[in-house]
């Protein structure tokens, strides 16, 4: 008697387990997504920033089409852990670190649309110069 354990062949492991006439019925498909606002012209004939997909708040968990790369310090990084730990401990809302900084991005980008001139986004770019280090005077 071999001690080797009897498995089974490739064959076995992938063969098809269910066939189309027992399947459940496909599901109706989606409701269409209702299309952004269509970027109004300004007053000077240009369009508004670009048409903003993610208006008011961020897309939160759902399949994105786009990847950007972002460097942060230590110390950003420890920052956003512990909002994220407070925001489950104290509120009860559960977010990775990504849906954490798509709203913050969704909060920046729609106060640059509403305030402009006066918004966060442009004040604090002011601050900072060009290499990122404050500016002086």
């Amino acid at each position: 008697m071999s001690r080797r354990a009897s498995l089974p062949g490739a064959s076995e492991l992938f063969r098809i387990t269910s066939s189309p006439a027992l399947d459940l019925p496909p599901q109706a498909p989606p409701a269409p997504v209702e299309p952004a606002e269509k970027a109004k012209p300004a007053g000077n004939g240009r369009t508004e920033q670009l048409a903003r997909s993610a208006a008011p708040h961020g897309s939160g968990r759902t399949k994105h089409d786009a990847k950007i790369t972002v460097y942060v310090s230590g110390d950003e990084l420890v920052a956003m852990e512990q909002a994220r730990l407070t925001l489950r401990a104290k509120h009860e809302l559960v977010v990775d670190r990504g849906r954490l900084v798509r709203e913050a991005v969704a909060v920046l980008l729609a106060d640059f649309d509403a305030n402009g001139e006066e918004s966060v986004l442009v004040q604090r770019l002011r601050v900072v110069g060009s290499d990122g280090g404050e500016t002086e005077g």
